[in-house]
C-alpha cells in the first residue's frame, strides 16, 4: 500500500492544503478561497465515493446511474466554467461526443468489461479529460472572440459567414486545450509516471502490463480531448455557447 490511511495522512493533507491556500493568497492569484473549497470538497466527495462504489458495482442499474451522475456533474462544472448564462448546458455535447464513442468501442471490443470496478475508473478518467478539454477550449475561444471582436466584424465585412468569421479567430486559441494532454503523453515515463501506471504496479501487475494500460489511457484521452475540443469550438463559433446574448445580426 502506497499511503497508510491514518491520522498522520490526515494531518499532512491538511498542512498541504493550508500551504496551497497561503501561497495563492500571498501571491495574490485570486483563488485562495476556491483552492480551500476544492480541497475540502475533494475530501468529502472521495470519502463518499469510496464507500458508494463498493455498493453500486454490484448492480447494473445503479452502475448506470452513477455513470450518469458523473456525466451530469462534469457537464455542470464545465458549462459554468465557460459561461454563466443559460447556454452552459451545451457543454454536455462536447463531453458526450468525446466519451460516448470511446467507451462504446472499448465495451464492444471487450477491452473493458461492463463491470463497475473496470468501467467506473475508465469512464471517470475519460470524462475528466473531456471536461478539461471542454473548459479550456470553450474559455479560450470565448476570451479570444471578446478580445478580437474587431477582427470578427472585419471578416463579416469581407463576406465571411458568421460561423466562419468566429472560427478563424477562435480556432488557434481553442486548440491550446490539447496542449496538457499532448505534453503528458509526450513526456510519460520521462517526466512523470501517471496514476494508471503506478496503480497497476501497486496492484501487482508487471511493468509491461502497467505500461500497456497507461498507453491505452493516454491514447484514449487524446481521442476524447480532440473530439471535445473540436465540438466545443464548433458550438462557440455557431453561437450556441456564448457569454452575452447575440444580436439578431449575429445569428441568434
Amino acid at each position: 500500500m502506497l499511503l497508510p490511511v491514518n491520522v498522520t495522512l490526515g494531518v499532512v493533507l491538511a498542512v498541504l492544503l493550508v500551504v496551497a491556500v497561503a501561497v495563492v493568497a500571498l501571491a495574490r492569484l485570486g483563488h485562495a478561497r476556491a483552492v480551500a473549497v476544492a480541497g475540502l470538497r475533494a475530501a468529502v466527495q472521495l470519502t463518499a465515493v469510496s464507500y458508494l462504489i463498493g455498493w453500486v458495482v454490484s448492480a447494473v442499474p445503479w452502475l448506470l446511474c452513477f455513470l450518469l451522475l458523473m456525466f451530469v456533474v462534469a457537464t455542470r462544472t464545465a458549462g459554468r466554467r465557460i459561461t454563466k448564462n443559460r447556454t452552459w448546458w451545451w457543454a454536455s455535447v462536447p463531453i458526450a461526443a468525446g466519451v460516448v464513442p470511446v467507451v462504446g468501442v472499448l465495451l464492444l471490443t471487450g477491452l473493458v468489461p461492463p463491470r463497475g470496478l473496470a468501467l467506473i475508473p475508465v469512464a471517470g478518467i475519460l470524462i475528466g479529460g473531456a471536461l478539461t478539454a471542454t473548459v479550456l477550449g470553450g474559455r479560450r475561444a470565448l476570451d479570444e472572440l471578446e478580445t478580437r471582436r474587431g477582427e470578427v466584424e472585419a471578416g463579416l465585412a469581407l463576406g465571411l459567414q458568421e460561423r466562419d468569421a468566429r472560427m478563424e479567430v477562435a480556432r488557434p486559441a481553442a486548440s491550446d486545450a490539447l496542449l496538457p494532454g499532448l505534453d503528458q503523453t509526450r513526456t510519460v515515463g520521462l517526466v512523470t509516471l501517471p496514476g494508471a501506471f503506478v496503480g497497476m504496479l501497486l496492484g501487482g501487475a508487471s511493468p509491461v502490463q502497467a505500461g500497456a494500460v497507461q498507453l491505452f489511457v493516454l491514447v484514449a484521452l487524446l481521442a476524447v480531448q480532440a473530439a471535445a475540443c473540436a465540438v466545443v469550438l464548433e458550438l462557440v463559433a455557431c453561437g450556441r455557447i456564448h457569454r452575452v446574448p447575440l444580436t439578431p445580426a449575429e445569428g441568434e
